[in-house]
């Protein structure tokens, strides 16, 4: 019960400064890919911190409420997530989030954030099905569905998960917000819907949606490190590194293509669960 709480309490005061930082180191390596200098890396701070001050316009009060929720869900999802319940409550959580996300995006009656949250819907049935494949994954692997249950393993988990493993890592391209996969919006001046979803949010409404992706990334982040969880320092410390290995990852293939349609994006990840998550359930059943 201790752990729980210590490690919920962590999660609520340190994800959003991890978060934050990634998000500057994220803009500062994406500036030096393309010859510039970029940003300091606690620019993301400095961008929630104005958008506090800034005075909010909103379309109708319910789309507040609406972001309200998908920030509260996310917090939630991490809390579940860091203390040790079932994966499977914690992904439906994280779906619930989204859900809020777009319902938010829909309200407003612009046609540039109900183009996003269409989006947002396609990118929602791209990745889901390997998400679910990767619950079910651990299950079959540990016996639980309970992520410290899961941590306790005297094995990496990923020694038997490599498939499903490398089909996570390709949906977190949709997840992280990257291109290709960038659809429903983007931080980048050249996406065609300005802000996508986001378009109609402004002041404190905006930060929130903001930090509530810095609580997803880290969250995002702790799903790849279980993959590499034994309970022991070795996994601690390879669990780490091939987090940040990851998300560098994600940087670069963000910097290195241009965004492609729904339909690739749809299709490619349908494909990778099946080949690579459907391969290695199937594994499992003569392993197990």
């Amino acid at each position: 019960m201790v752990k729980m709480i210590i490690c919920v309490v962590a999660y609520l005061i340190l994800a959003p400064l991890i978060g934050g930082l990634l998000a500057g180191i994220d803009r500062k390596i994406s500036a030096r890919m393309q010859g510039r200098v970029g940003p300091s890396i606690l620019q993301p701070f400095y961008d929630v911190l104005k958008l506090l001050e800034k005075e909010k316009i909103t379309v109708n009060r319910v789309q507040d409420f609406y972001i309200a929720c998908f920030f509260l869900f996310v917090i939630v999802t991490g809390c579940m997530f860091f203390a040790g319940q079932s994966l499977l409550m914690v992904m439906f959580t994280l779906t619930l989030a989204s859900v809020f996300l777009i319902v938010a995006a829909f309200s407003s009656n612009s046609p540039y954030a109900q183009v996003g949250a269409e989006r947002e819907m396609l990118q929602m049935m791209a990745y889901e099905p390997m998400v679910l494949i990767a619950c079910v994954g651990f299950y079959m692997y540990t016996g639980s569905f309970d992520v410290y249950d899961i941590m306790e393993t005297p094995h990496m988990p990923v020694v038997y998960l490599c498939g499903i493993f490398v089909g996570f890592v390709f949906i977190l391209t949709i997840k992280f917000r990257k291109a290709p996969f960038d659809l429903s919006m983007s931080h980048h001046a050249h996406q065609e819907l300005v802000g996508g979803l986001k378009t109609e949010f402004s002041g404190s409404t905006l930060a929130m949606v903001e930090a509530a992706h810095w609580y997803e990334n880290v969250f995002l982040l702790g799903m790849v490190f279980l993959f590499f969880s034994n309970g022991e320092i070795s996994g601690i410390i390879v669990g780490l590194v091939v987090c940040l290995a990851a998300y560098f990852l994600e940087i670069l293939i963000g910097n290195s293509f241009a965004r492609m349609k729904w339909q690739v994006a749809l299709n490619s990840s349908w494909l990778v669960a099946l080949i690579l998550g459907g391969c290695n359930l199937f594994a499992l059943i003569f392993i197990g």
